[in-house]
């Protein structure tokens, strides 16, 4: 995928899941989502701020002591509760636009939907497709950097192998699925570990379907 596809596929992503939370329940909102300790209503909201410019992003990192995940979490809980409709509305207003936030390439807001998006969905027993190609792009940029996921320490000894792409990621004993499920198991999650196969399947955690920090995709 060239720059232009990447941004066309996170427009149609963004608007998807915008449609996707106009529909959703008030009990829906209040869902524990596959970040550890946030809602669906908390990972809309994160989502949101994906455009957050530099001065922003740099008292919000100030104010979480230069910690990551807490500036991630701080921001999106000091959002506070939106009305049900606004999150969808505002995310459906970056459509069309490439402003991203400071120090990132176009894959991280792509990665960012992505994700979360299947953050919100999985809990939700919600279908949300993971386009193949957009997946692959994520991931190997997920797998090249060491921060902060620390994919190639976390899942070394292990090569994972897509089943609807070309996407082929380390070396070792096979896992198999999705270019989606990979792309979730790149960055942490386990829900859909279920899903894969291989003989790499039993050194995979399988215990917990969410992680113990919110983390932004990024």
């Amino acid at each position: 995928m060239d720059t232009d596809d990447v941004w066309r596929t996170i427009d149609s992503e963004r608007a998807s899941l915008a449609d996707l939370l106009d529909d959703l329940s008030p009990a829906e909102w209040e869902t524990p989502s596959l970040c550890g300790a946030w809602r669906v209503r908390d990972v809309a909201a994160h989502l949101t701020l994906a455009q957050m410019g530099p001065w922003p992003a740099t008292v919000a990192a100030i104010r979480a002591g230069g910690s990551f995940d807490r500036m991630i979490r701080d921001t999106a809980l000091r959002l506070g509760p939106l009305p049900d409709r606004e999150y969808g509305r505002r995310i459906r207003a970056m459509v069309g636009s490439r402003r991203r936030a400071p120090f990132v390439s176009p894959v991280e807001p792509l990665t960012d939907v992505l994700v979360h998006g299947q953050d919100i969905a999985l809990p939700l027993g919600r279908t949300r497709p993971v386009p193949p190609a957009a997946a692959a792009v994520s991931a190997r940029r997920a797998w090249a950097m060491s921060f902060p996921f620390g994919v190639r320490r976390r899942l070394a000894g292990l090569q994972l192998r897509a089943t609807d792409s070309d996407l082929v990621l380390g070396e070792g004993a096979p896992v198999q699925g999705t270019t989606g499920d990979l792309l979730l198991l790149v960055t942490g999650r386990t829900a859909t570990v279920h899903r894969l196969s291989g003989e790499g399947l039993q050194r995979l955690p399988t215990a917990q379907g969410r992680r113990e920090e919110p983390r932004r995709a990024t």
